[in-house]
Formats: structure tokens, sequence, C-alpha cells
């Protein structure tokens, strides 16, 4: 395609740069296009810069949505998402603020929601998916907990007033959302002036070839994955949403390989593929990941807790 003219009404800015915006459709997928355009010697205008950033429509929500419904159950019945030191110390947190209003942003399961329900004022789990609440709301009922409730929703956009909660805690989630930042602003939006946060969530490693891998295995397993991120890209994102790090606490995950790919009923073919990446790796990877005989592995979690700027 040949360059078009610059859009009339386009103005150079004090750098004599002149911009073109626009917005192409691919599916369910809109982008948006920005097109620099520098003026040069003799008044020649030459192109510096293209940039595109993916705007998901809901058609991709409604996927993930439609993926996780009929895995609710084994997701209530996880013992890697129901226990461990961070949902412990989650619970610490919680035990603090006993009259706290908590949201549990992307309940999954609703393993934070039931441990810090009894030491909190009330919670409201939240997810994507109606399946997923449906299961927390049989569990709650199960445990005897009175002061939880359900709200249907995606992260980045929260229905909720300003200052609503006064500890917003999300666990093992953010890897899903399909804009990252827009959910930390939106946690930061509801959260009251002196509350406070926990994420956690599985980070990738900074080394290309560990990263590379990582999100390899995450997409085969599960074709709605997003991305986990680098700590790095959490504190500067966590920054721009306005929150300040006050703690970060690093730990290692066990993932049993055969446990994993059940959960999210992985098809057999894509199960092979995983084996053959990790028997295909690098020796580096390997050490990395502690990949066993078994195909089991390691992933590197982090837990924030912040506070609002």
């Amino acid at each position: 395609m040949g360059r078009q003219a610059l859009p009339t009404g386009a103005k150079e800015g004090p750098e004599e740069l002149s911009a073109f915006c626009g917005i192409a459709r691919h599916g369910g997928a809109y982008t948006r296009i920005s097109t620099q355009l520098v003026k040069g010697a003799g008044g020649a205008q030459h192109e510096v810069n293209v940039t595109g950033t993916t705007i998901m429509s809901d058609n991709q929500h409604g996927y993930v949505s439609t993926h996780y419904a009929p895995r609710a159950a084994a997701y209530g019945a996880s013992a890697v998402h129901a226990g461990g030191p961070d949902l412990d110390q989650v619970e610490a947190v919680a035990r603090d603020w006993p009259r706290a209003r908590v949201l549990d942003l992307g309940c999954g399961g609703g393993h934070v929601a039931y441990r810090v329900a009894p030491h909190v004022g009330s919670v409201v789990a939240y997810d994507l998916t109606a399946d997923m609440l449906a299961e927390v709301e049989r569990g709650a009922a199960g445990r005897g907990i009175g002061n939880l409730t359900t709200r249907q929703g995606a992260a980045e956009r929260l229905p909720f007033e300003a200052a609503s909660f006064d500890l917003v805690l999300s666990r093992f989630t953010a890897h899903h959302w399909q804009d990252f930042e827009a959910g930390l602003r939106e946690a930061r939006r509801v959260l009251s002036p002196d509350g406070r946060a926990v994420f956690i969530d599985v980070v990738s490693p900074e080394a290309a070839v560990l990263d590379t891998h990582l999100q390899t295995l995450e997409l085969l397993r599960d074709p709605s994955h997003g991305r986990n991120y680098t700590a790095a890209q959490w504190v500067s994102a966590l920054a721009r949403a306005k929150f300040t790090t006050t703690g970060v606490t690093a730990r290692k995950l066990r993932m049993e390989f055969d446990v994993w790919v059940a959960r999210t009923e992985t098809p057999d073919p894509y199960r092979a593929a995983l084996r053959l990446l990790q028997a295909g790796a690098s020796e580096a990877v390997k050490r990395h990941f502690r990949v066993g005989p078994d195909g089991s592995f390691d992933l590197d979690t982090l837990t924030f807790e912040v506070a609002p700027c």
C-alpha cells in the first residue's frame, strides 16, 4: 500500500512533527495506528515512526469466560490454589482489617475470599466467568460464610464507585487480563485512599529465552492465556497506576505436570507438544524451571503489597 497524504487539518508540533492516527479492525480486535512525519531538508516529509496498540473487543473477554466455564469446579478443588504461603500472607494482611470492605479481584475458585472472609467486614468475589462465581457461592455456603457476595465483570471495567473497598486482593489472575494496566488503574480507583492492595501472580524471568519458553508453555496449555509479566514490568505498571510498593515477596511454585494440564483439560496433542518443548529446551532453561522427568516444573511468583500514592 502506498503512503497516504497527511489528512487535512493535521498540524505540525513545536518540533515540526506531524501525526496521523487511525483505528483498523482485525476480526474481534482494533488496532490504533499512529504515524509520525518529520519535515526534512527542502520541506520533504519522512515517516519516522509507526506504532500499533491493540484494543481488544469484548469478544476476547467472552472467549476467556467460555473457556473457563466448564473448568470452574476444577479450580474450586485445586490444591495449588487452595493453599500456600502466599495465601497465608494474604490472610495475615486481612487480619489487620477487621471491618474492611474487600474486593477479591479475579476470584477464580474463591480461595482468597474464603480465607479472608472470617477476618473482615465483607467480601465481594469478582470474576469474568459466571460459572466460577456459582462455584464460589456454593463453596461459601458449604463453609458457612455469610459475608461474601459475588459480582460478574471484567477487571478493566469495575462496576463499583471510587474508594468502595479498603482491601483489593488479586491472586493468579492478572496474566488473564486483556489490558493489564487498565486493570491496575481500576483497582486503584476503587481502593480507599488509606486502603491496601495485594497482587500475586506468576512472573516471567527477565532473560528473553526463559520468557519465551514460559509464554509458550502457558499458551499451549491454555489458549486464553494473556501474558506473564516480569518483575520490572509489574513495578513500573504499579507506579503508573499510582500505587506505592511497600513489600515484595518472591516464591517458587511447583507445578505437577499431569495435574496442571488436567485442570485446564488440555487436549492430548498439546500435552505432547508441551513435553516435546521441555525435552528440546536448553540446559539453562531446564535448570531455571527445574524441569523434572515427568514434566513437572517450577514457576516464579511475586507477591506485591501496595498502597495508594
